[in-house]
């Protein structure tokens, strides 16, 4: 038996989006079907659509999104049928050397459904990030659903899948946040706000967010920013140094993932600091550095894949936060569209007017 549903499609590079019926098939071994509640619109759904990802077109978007199991495949006994789950695009295989090695976060073998997603033709369907929730409908491994509190609504709860645990993580996880420490944020889009509400969280006592849009640097306070500082006409390293006693941050965390501010962020750094990549590069980019400051900054420098996050500990975490009022997921919501505007909510996140349009379906 297989579905046919509504979904948003990518058909070639940099064309518009398009919604079209395509067909979800019945879950096999270690699958689940699940019906989507919503999805968030992210920058990675839009770098599938411009082929940065890779050129497997036709890509099924989506990947930031909650639902309901519908149906469970052959041998899940850990999920059934009306369990309420956010998506996650990495499920550990358990078996791989990282995770063998108790680093489960790192998994180099993290499953998808075997099954593909296809056109009404049988075109196999590239699902983004693994998962293609733009769609009525989707297929999924059976660990890439992670169980939640139902109180939590679908519109909030699926940002956990992607961006706010990527930025929270890159705090608490990548970066090791701890009470006292100070934190630079660079770039406050959905992203960056939730490393702000992380290292907020976690006990920073002083969280600087960094921006060159005054509505952004305003927003940032929301989620915890103790001090702003707009980069467009000010020096950000000085800036960070002048709120820091001279020294610069325990932690600062690239939201934007361009080399400029890399740099940035590896200067304003305190001695033996720690340095965050988050944001997301080109591949076509590169960054160049003294070898004699990587050496006698001395501290780390990492870059962060997914907030270095276990999907089935940290979701239900950031969902009690939540629900305790403690993780403000609600104002990470912007707005909330139908599948048909997913194109102009490219646009308006390209144009910084939104932290996350959700698709709700």
């Amino acid at each position: 038996m297989s579905y046919e549903v509504r979904a948003v499609v990518a058909m070639k590079s940099g064309a518009p989006v398009e919604v079209q019926t395509i067909r979800v098939p019945d879950p096999g071994p270690g699958e689940v079907l699940v019906s989507v509640q919503a999805c968030g619109v992210c920058h990675t759904d839009l770098h599938y659509r411009e082929g940065a990802i890779n050129d497997e077109f036709p890509f099924l978007l989506g990947h930031e999104a909650a639902g309901i199991v519908e149906v469970v495949g052959e041998g899940v006994t850990d999920l059934a049928p009306g369990d309420y789950v956010v998506l996650a695009w990495r499920a550990p295989c358990g078996s791989c050397r990282s995770c063998r090695r108790g680093r489960p976060w790192y998994c180099f073998d993290s499953r998808n459904a075997a099954q593909p997603m296809t056109l009404l033709d049988g075109t196999p369907l590239s699902p983004a990030l693994g998962i293609g929730a733009f769609a009525e409908k989707t297929l999924v491994a059976a660990g890439q659903a992670v169980k939640i509190d139902p109180a939590a609504r679908p519109e909030a709860a699926g940002l956990i899948g992607c961006g706010v645990m990527a930025g929270y993580g890159a705090a608490v996880n990548t970066g090791g946040v701890s009470r006292g420490d100070t934190v630079a944020v660079i770039g406050c889009g959905g992203v960056g706000d939730a490393a702000i509400a992380g290292a907020s969280l976690a006990g920073a006592r002083r969280v600087i967010a960094i921006d060159i849009d005054d509505r952004k640097l305003d927003g940032a306070t929301r989620f915890g920013a103790t001090h702003t500082v707009n980069a467009q006409g000010t020096d950000p390293v000085e800036a960070v140094r002048e709120l820091t006693e001279g020294f610069g941050v325990d932690v600062a965390i690239d939201a934007v993932g361009r080399p400029e501010t890399f740099k940035q962020a590896f200067y304003m750094r305190d001695h033996a600091g720690t340095v965050v990549q988050v944001g997301v590069p080109d591949p076509r980019m590169t960054l160049e550095l003294p070898l004699i400051d990587v050496f006698s900054r001395g501290g780390a420098v990492k870059s962060s894949w997914y907030g270095d996050c276990l999907p089935s500990r940290d979701f239900p975490i950031l969902i009690d936060q939540f629900l305790s009022g403690k993780l403000d997921l609600n104002g990470f919501v912007s707005e909330t569209i139908a599948l048909e505007q997913v194109e102009a909510a490219f646009t308006k996140m390209h144009r910084g007017e939104v932290l996350r349009s959700v698709v709700v379906l």
